[in-house]
């Protein structure tokens, strides 16, 4: 994928709808252009990595993501840099269900509208890829969908509403999406996703208070990063319930009161991140007691607990 060009790209969309094209590079059927569809093979002789098929058949998934952050790490990184509009020939595909675009740069384009029709979604990867905008509630409607990174700062929610029609999710990450307009009870709403196991929602502007919660519906939960919020808020007792959680990043919001005792006795707990609640308190000696002496990463720097670190180790 070293000589990925934004023309190629648009190419593979447009031209990209027949599986022997798609797969085989043997025959030129549709609607292309001769001279488009000859480009489109050669484009495709430094795509093996980048299309995946079924059978020789049916594309199942499209990775044309950048894996250069920057100009100044990659001499040609402009030859892998995908830009411009991405059509909606896509929909050709009937059994596409991955697609990965991270790290490109769509020039403010917002997410197209249409994703909300590739119902056979199961994994969409748009981060850091330079959408821009109000993220389409048509993504409601990827009920197969079981991963989902929008992780940017130029995107907003403006309710989430739609992200509880995603029954499949188990994987989301929108760090940095702007969460302000969604109210304080995101977190109700996210908790209608039984099947989620990570979520990352740092530096999201996520208002309001996550003390309670009741019932707890995503029990298989395993890594919880928030940090960065604006969360006023009691600890949330809530997470002594789920005995599969392994990570929690709570920083640098403004939680307040006593941290639950038998925080330290979650069996699974590793990584424990609760730096910069200022009025947050608790015991170290509790919260290293039982299980807590598995914990291999634990900040409480800037809050109010009591104690003395006699050891510590971090990974």
């Amino acid at each position: 994928m070293e000589n990925i060009s934004a023309i190629g790209f648009l190419l593979v969309i447009q031209c990209l709808i027949t599986s022997e094209l798609a797969c085989k590079g043997e025959t030129l059927q549709g609607d292309c252009l001769k001279s488009d569809g000859e480009a489109l093979l050669d484009f495709k002789s430094g795509l093996k990595e980048g299309i995946g098929c079924e059978n020789n058949t049916n594309v199942l998934s499209i990775n044309l993501h950048n894996p250069y952050p920057s100009k100044e790490i990659f001499e040609n990184w402009s030859s892998i840099n995908l830009s411009g509009e991405i059509l909606p020939s896509l929909l050709e595909l009937k059994y596409f269900r991955d697609l990965d675009l991270r790290g490109n740069t769509f020039e403010n384009s917002p997410i197209p509208k249409f994703f909300g029709s590739l119902k056979n979604f199961q994994y969409l990867n748009l981060s850091y890829g330079g959408f821009s905008g109000a993220i389409p509630p048509t993504l409601g409607n990827l009920s197969n969908l079981q991963f989902l990174d929008l992780s940017d700062g130029s995107l907003f929610v403006r309710d989430l509403e739609w992200m509880t029609s995603l029954v499949s999710l188990k994987k989301l990450k929108m760090t940095y999406v702007d969460f302000s307009a969604v109210g304080s009870q995101w977190m109700e709403a996210l908790n209608k996703l039984s099947f989620l196991t990570e979520l990352h929602l740092c530096g999201c502007r996520l208002p309001g208070q996550i003390s309670s919660l009741s019932p707890i519906n995503f029990t298989s939960l395993s890594v919880l990063n928030i940090g960065f919020n604006f969360l006023w808020s009691k600890f949330p007792i809530w997470l002594l319930n789920i005995s599969s959680i392994v990570f929690i990043d709570l920083s640098n919001n403004h939680l307040y009161g006593q941290i639950s005792l038998g925080l330290g006795e979650l069996p699974n707990l590793q990584y424990l991140d609760l730096s910069e609640n200022e009025n947050l308190t608790g015991s170290l000696s509790q919260l290293l007691s039982g299980s807590g002496k598995k914990i291999e990463f634990l900040n409480l720097a800037l809050n109010n607990f009591l104690g003395i670190f006699l050891a510590c180790s971090s990974y």
